[in-house]
């Protein structure tokens, strides 16, 4: 795809006609007037480049916002300047447009070399081109007054495109569409058409792609005047579109965007690095160009070269998009790159001072974009067109989300304070975990927890966080003294077990118990019984060597102990899976 620019009349229509053979000025208000008022499209195959599509914008200071909108999406322009007449205001605009938009691949023409001197025209050229990103560009001197001209100007021109066009890096067939539709129009016996420049991704036939009015489906597609069953960006596509929900293809109108379903973010609020002239006086109410959409927006500078954009209405914009913000009163054009499509409030005292702060940190990177903001959602990344398998080393993802290594450690250090706290003896449970640490989600305290630095034995037991090492008992400090005396009698045998009237005595209630359980310095089987940790894997030893199904009773003698504790330790091991009752209520090891 090839944009042409310059001021009126200087020759991008005829260049346009000798290079394709085709009229670009399609309207008979463009040929009564001799001038081009609406987008016009040819193409051609260009020898060494293969099929070239050409966007003619007008040329006239009128007329910008389209001219914007065609050029807006597309990669390489033809900068046309005539040698017979001087540097003109709508070149300036022009070439500062094309500037602000990152377009860096291009072609200079200087046209009607028969009529005037080049040199000076050229010169001129060249040094305004120096300062922005077409500097060094080819250029080409054409004289068109006659057919031997015209011949000459296609072979030189299209020799001279056709290098810059192989220069241009191949865009990703596999990207999200994003298809900013230029025209509208109703075709009898095809139905609603629109048409617009693809940059990158894939259109076929029978796609559904979502609209500011709902889900359309692509019923036809059509490229270069051909009917195609795809075509990938960058390309000039018409799309024969139906309802997929109503009044979805009838809400559509130049300016609105046809996306892949679910792949963008609806932004009206964005921080963006501005580009161009007065930085220091932003204008409150520009007009921003972005694709084909022009709309009003409210510009809030937060430092020389940053703001953030309020628009009138949402867009599906991504971090590195570029823009054109153009003043309603003057001809003044800056360039705007978004840096953030979700930013964040801005209501306290200095927030725009610190914010603007964290913006000059942004560089386009998924890794600067997670330490300003640190931690997001892969949708989200992705949405806002980055990419969350570049997340920095150190990151943690989990449960659709991505910590930066700084937040990661911040929240370790957050659940680890937590747990280590004397309140948290019996563990955490997630969710109060996660709010402790500062964690939108419960899942990523698996790997902050057990990552570097992870606190000494960090589990999920029994449905709450805890530490210390499995098997060995992490005590809570006020039930020690109460624990080391039962100890002690818990000591002549793995199946003895004090009596209620002596745990009241240690003042150990159900709570307290539940606590030395989890703790595992002991093992309560509940109803009061309480054993030595670990006799439950030693019943089973037991067990094992009798004949199995074994009664209650063959259990009871087997285990040395009283009924009340093999009943508890039958219905325990029962629960864990670890034996089965039968109906005649005898038991057998599980195999």
């Amino acid at each position: 795809m090839v944009a042409t620019a310059g001021h009126v009349d200087h020759g991008k229509s005829t260049l346009v006609r000798a290079l394709t053979g085709a009229d670009p000025d399609r309207l008979a208000e463009e040929k009564r007037r001799g001038l081009t008022i609406e987008l016009g499209y040819a193409w051609m195959d260009l020898p060494g480049a293969g099929e070239v599509a050409f966007v003619d914008v007008p040329g006239h200071e009128r007329f910008v916002s389209t001219m914007l909108a065609g050029v807006g999406p597309v990669p390489v322009a033809v900068l046309v300047v005539a040698a017979d007449d001087p540097w003109m205001p709508q070149t300036a605009e022009h070439l500062a447009v094309l500037d602000a938009l990152g377009v860096r691949h291009g072609l200079l023409v200087v046209s009607r070399a028969d009529l005037a001197d080049p040199v000076p025209a050229l010169a001129r050229a060249r040094d305004e081109l120096a300062r922005t990103g077409l500097a060094g560009v080819p250029h080409v001197v054409t004289r068109a007054g006659d057919e031997a001209g015209l011949g000459a100007l296609r072979q030189e021109v299209g020799a001279a495109l056709a290098r810059v066009l192989s220069d241009v890096p191949s865009p990703d067939p596999g990207a999200d569409v994003r298809l900013w539709v230029d025209r509208v129009f109703h075709v009898r016996g095809t139905g609603t058409v629109v048409t617009g420049t693809l940059p990158a991704g894939t259109v076929r036939e029978g796609d559904e792609l979502a609209g500011p009015g709902g889900p359309v489906r692509v019923r036809r597609v059509e490229s270069l005047g051909r009917r195609r069953d795809a075509v990938s960006g960058v390309a000039r596509v018409a799309l024969a579109l139906v309802d997929r929900s109503p009044g979805a293809v009838a809400a559509l109108g130049r300016g609105d965007a046809l996306l892949s379903p679910g792949a963008f973010l609806a932004v009206d609020q964005v921080d963006v690095a501005v580009s161009g002239p007065d930085l220091d006086a932003l204008p409150e109410r520009p007009l921003l160009h972005v694709g084909s959409a022009q709309l009003e927006v409210h510009a809030r500078p937060l430092a020389p070269g940053l703001a953030r954009l309020r628009l009138d209405r949402p867009l599906p914009l991504r971090v590195g998009d570029r823009a054109v913000l153009r003043s309603t009163g003057d001809r003044v054009v800056r360039g705007v790159r978004v840096l953030d499509p979700r930013p964040p409030s801005l209501r306290r005292r200095g927030a725009a001072r610190a914010r603007a702060v964290d913006l000059a940190g942004l560089d386009g990177s998924t890794a600067a974009d997670l330490r300003v903001r640190g931690l997001a959602r892969d949708a989200d990344l992705r949405r806002a067109g980055l990419d969350p398998a570049r997340a920095p080393a150190g990151s943690v993802r989990a449960g659709g989300w991505v910590l930066d290594p700084a937040r990661a450690t911040a929240a370790l250090e957050l659940a680890s304070a937590a747990l280590a706290d004397p309140g948290a003896a019996d563990g955490l449970a997630p969710a109060e975990l996660a709010k402790a640490a500062r964690l939108p989600d419960p899942a990523l305290l698996e790997p902050v927890l057990r990552g570097p630095g992870g606190p000494p034995g960090a589990r999920l037991e029994d449905g709450r966080w805890r530490t210390g090492t499995p098997g060995a008992p992490d005590v809570p400090a006020d039930l020690a003294p109460a624990l080391a005396l039962l100890q002690d009698e818990l000591a002549a045998g793995p199946f003895v077990a004090p009596s209620a009237d002596r745990l009241r005595e240690l003042g150990l209630d159900a709570r307290a118990l539940a606590r030395l359980d989890r703790a595992g310095a002991l093992l309560h089987l509940g109803g009061g019984v309480v054993v030595r940790a670990g006799a439950d894997a030693q019943a089973l030893a037991v067990l094992g060597e009798l004949d199995q199904p074994f009664p209650v009773t063959a259990a009871r003698t087997a285990l040395g102990t009283s009924r009340r504790v093999a009943l508890a330790l039958l219905a325990h091991l029962d629960k864990g899976g670890r034996t089965v009752r039968l109906a005649d209520d005898t038991r057998r090891l599980r195999t």
